[in-house]
């Protein structure tokens, strides 16, 4: 039986989220796929944040990005009123414990001297490290209640399906986004990759007309996959999702109680920010384990 692991934002529990040495990290201890988030930069770029607008819990003021700059500081400023140069100016590889409510910080291995990194970046990285059997999750941040802060979503696919397809890797990424705009543009332009239909309680209202059948209506958008939020996820629903022919793939479940009834329930996927504590469940329920990816060797080694 196939069960896939999903690093959640790489490894968000044991590394600094959304950054290459997090992915990297992730991708070394094992993963089936590596999610990760992306936004649109005021001058275009696709860069890795979870935020709309820059965090105060993973993002840091350092210096601007040229002096006398009038947005700066950038924390608190959305992300697509900043360039690249303004945004790879934070420093995102130490989570504060600015928050008592924040579990993170407490099993986060901080990576100082870390910066934002685009999606060109990443892409790289995974090519070096040739990590052919890892599939990338790739979550659309768009929130079509915040238009303001949010691209429009069919550029913003555009961007992103050419970026993968420049480092051929299309066809073993999946699209993910709570703003199902894009699920059924990705649909159109980008038909062999795979596509997650996010929804969770508090987005409920962001679609029209779901009815009683949440899969279907995904189904309906162009979805592969349903990927719910996982107090979502009972029989009802998994029934719905075998009857509109989804898979579904839980968020974000990190104890490993709530994971064993997510298996039994026939999840396909489990998405965790502690993909080491999904790996001990996965060997004591003999799930095969997806394989850790070699560590890059020093150049000229």
């Amino acid at each position: 039986m196939r069960v896939e692991i999903h690093g959640h934002r790489g490894a968000r529990g044991l590394w600094p989220e959304n950054t290459l040495p997090g992915l990297s990290r992730t991708m070394e201890l094992g993963v089936h796929a590596l999610e990760f988030d992306v936004a649109l930069t005021a001058d275009r770029r696709l860069v890795l944040t979870h935020d709309l607008t820059v965090s105060a819990v993973t993002s840091a003021d350092r210096r601007p990005a040229h002096p006398g700059d009038p947005l700066y500081p950038y924390v608190g400023r959305p992300v697509n009123s900043l360039t690249l140069a303004q945004l790879r100016t934070l420093e995102v590889g130490v989570r504060l414990p600015r928050h008592p409510d924040d579990p993170f910080a407490l099993t986060q291995a901080p990576v100082p001297d870390t910066r934002m990194p685009t999606l060109g970046a990443v892409l790289g990285l995974v090519g070096a490290y040739e990590a052919e059997g890892v599939r990338l999750h790739v979550e659309l941040k768009s929130d079509p209640t915040r238009p303001h802060l949010t691209a429009d979503p069919e550029l913003f696919t555009e961007l992103v399906v050419e970026e993968l397809d420049r480092h051929g890797r299309l066809g073993d990424t999946a699209i993910l986004s709570f703003d199902w705009r894009i699920i059924r543009h990705a649909a159109a332009i980008a038909p062999g990759a795979r596509r997650f239909a996010l929804i969770e309680l508090d987005t409920l209202h962001w679609h029209d007309d779901l009815g009683d059948d949440v899969p279907a209506a995904a189904r309906a958008a162009g979805a592969t996959t349903l990927s719910p939020e996982h107090v979502m996820v009972d029989e009802r629903l998994m029934a719905q999702c075998a009857a509109a022919g989804l898979d579904v793939a839980v968020w974000t479940v990190n104890d490993t109680a709530l994971a064993s009834r997510m298996l039994d329930l026939g999840v396909a996927g489990i998405v965790t920010d502690y993909p080491d504590r999904m790996r001990e469940l996965w060997r004591e329920r003999g799930l095969d384990l997806p394989r850790p990816v070699a560590p890059l060797r020093p150049v000229g080694v």
